[in-house]
């Protein structure tokens, strides 16, 4: 997941792409299994009513200053679903001045923790409730299989708001000890106006990654949805509302990230901005924070993960793990384990299990029961993941099995399995962000360890092994900030997730999250005659 946006919010390219051959796949010389388990979609319904397009701004729903609207698809077939409004710089000036407004003389700030916390209560009973349409429209919009959506995110969504909701009324400061007659306190305070751009392969989950620590600190927000995938976060913004929440206090814009975006990103009245993206972009969304009013920066990026399979392990549930680790999310997750990693005296078996395992995945209507596996986003996405795949045959990596698009509707591409990769090749360097697992083999822990840590990124790790020894040395030699030992993309609420290096700066999550959206004053106040110091 972690969530996380590889064609990013500001940027709708990414230069690696342009790297990549954009010919028919050819010089196989082998003969490629082939992929059967397809689920042909045939005249979708309309799953839900859209009834929110236009953007939220001081708690009501409002075209955009220009009017203009633009254009959301349903990646099962590319047809459109609905126009939405799409907000620009004015519009963002118009969200961020009544976020500004809300946070110096509304209520919001000046509610108890507990009260704000009841509001965060009652939004998380709302998501239940409304658990089924919002879990359609994220399904609609993005892809995912509605059986993730509904059964594994929903939920995932309503139990962090309730976290969040629950650490309102824990946040505190202490008293510390000085070298002379004072008394000393520290207090922790809202930072004020936070921007928040969100992904396109989790939208729901990132808006309540974002919102919920940001609201329960007591602060207001300005949100600015992907252009892909922007329905679910105005249909949870609306439930937000219902549940208590003061006009002004959360501000939806969708839009395009060279406007809305920038905008946003370098705006000088906004105090915190959080963004969930490519590396790429982050670059761009931080030096844009620095030009304007070096506001705070949280930053959640890309990955490329390994997944390292020891000689010990099972073979059969490493297999199982490590497509899990993949293939999960259409391979759209920036903690995706994109390298797997497989000791020399178990390769082979490994590769053939693997083979096997893709070839038995089912892909299709991601509305039907049984399916594992929807489209891809959008025809970008699409098309950058089949150049990547032409990559590595063109560089001699071995196709055992996918490779190629599946039908003639929609952004549905084959799960694709290489072995024989090698540290030089695109696809075990580069974030594809699509269904595509590189199988690379290695003789020893530390050759692993050098390799693994060989990359600008440092998001996540997976490590599969019955040794202690092993599973320690792996999991504190390997820079990267989330290490899952024997699973994988184990995501509660209380856990931090976020990176080393060029991965990100910052933690999502947890209780570490919550110094994102807060500032620490210290109050110093003399102390006469005091009876002790």
């Amino acid at each position: 997941m972690a969530a996380a946006l590889r064609i990013s919010s500001l940027l709708s390219r990414s230069s690696a792409a342009s790297r990549l051959s954009k010919g028919p796949i050819a010089g196989l010389g082998r003969v490629v299994p082939k992929y059967s388990t397809f689920a042909a979609v045939e005249n979708p319904e309309t799953p839900v009513k859209v009834n929110y397009t236009q953007l939220l701004i001081d708690g009501k729903f409002v075209d955009s200053v220009s009017g203009k609207t633009f254009a959301t698809y349903d990646p099962r077939t590319g047809d459109e679903i609905a126009h939405v409004a799409e907000g620009d710089a004015e519009d963002i000036n118009r969200a961020v001045v009544a976020a500004r407004k809300a946070f110096d003389e509304g209520p919001w700030p000046k509610m108890t923790a507990y009260e704000r916390s009841m509001v965060l209560f009652r939004f998380a009973d709302l998501i239940d409730k409304h658990a089924e349409e919002l879990a359609a429209l994220e399904t609609w919009n993005n892809g995912k299989t509605y059986e993730q959506a509904s059964k594994a995110e929903l939920p995932m969504i309503s139990r962090l708001i309730r976290y969040y909701a629950g650490w309102a009324d824990k946040i505190h400061g202490l008293t510390a000890p000085a070298d002379s007659a004072h008394a000393v306190q520290t207090i922790h305070e809202p930072i004020g106006v936070a921007g928040q751009i969100i992904p396109w392969n989790f939208p729901l989950l990132m808006f309540a990654w974002k919102v919920a620590p940001a609201l329960a600190c007591g602060n207001t927000i300005v949100l600015k949805t992907a252009e892909q995938t922007p329905l679910s976060a105005l249909y949870a913004a609306k439930l937000l509302h219902e549940a208590g929440l003061p006009s002004g206090v959360l501000n939806v814009v969708s839009g395009f990230g060279p406007t809305a975006g920038a905008a946003l990103a370098s705006h000088m009245d906004v105090d915190k901005l959080a963004f969930t993206g490519s590396t790429q972009t982050g670059k761009i969304v931080l030096e844009l924070a620095a030009k304007s009013n070096l506001k705070p920066v949280t930053l959640e990026l890309g990955g490329k993960s390994p997944f390292i399979v020891c000689k010990d392990a099972d073979i059969d549930t490493a297999v199982e793990l490590a497509h899990f680790a993949l293939f999960f999310n259409q391979g759209q997750c920036c903690c995706a384990g994109s390298r797997t990693y497989v000791h020399e005296s178990v390769y082979d078996e490994f590769v053939q299990k693997a083979k096997e395992r893709a070839l038995k995945r089912t892909v299709g209507d991601p509305f039907k029961a049984g399916i594992e596996q929807g489209p891809q986003i959008d025809s970008e996405q699409f098309e950058k993941i089949l150049r990547y795949i032409r990559s590595g045959v063109d560089n001699g990596a071995t196709l055992e099995t996918g490779g190629e698009r599946l039908g003639d509707k929609g952004y549905y591409i084959q799960p694709t399995v290489f072995s024989n990769v090698k540290e030089d090749m695109l696809i075990a360097q580069d974030e594809i962000f699509g269904p595509v697992q590189s199988i690379l083999k290695f003789k020893d822990i530390d050759e692993v360890v050098r390799r693994a840590n060989n990359t600008s990124y440092g998001l996540a790790a997976g490590v599969f092994t019955k040794d202690i020894d092993t599973a320690n040395t792996l999991t504190r030699a390997l820079r990267v900030g989330t290490v899952w030992v024997n699973c994988y993309d184990v995501f509660d609420a209380a856990i931090p997730f976020g990176g080393y290096k060029m991965s990100g700066q910052g933690r999502e999550k947890g209780i570490h999250c919550l110094s994102n959206y807060l500032q620490v004053k210290a109050v110093v106040t003399p102390l006469k005659n005091p009876a002790w110091i």
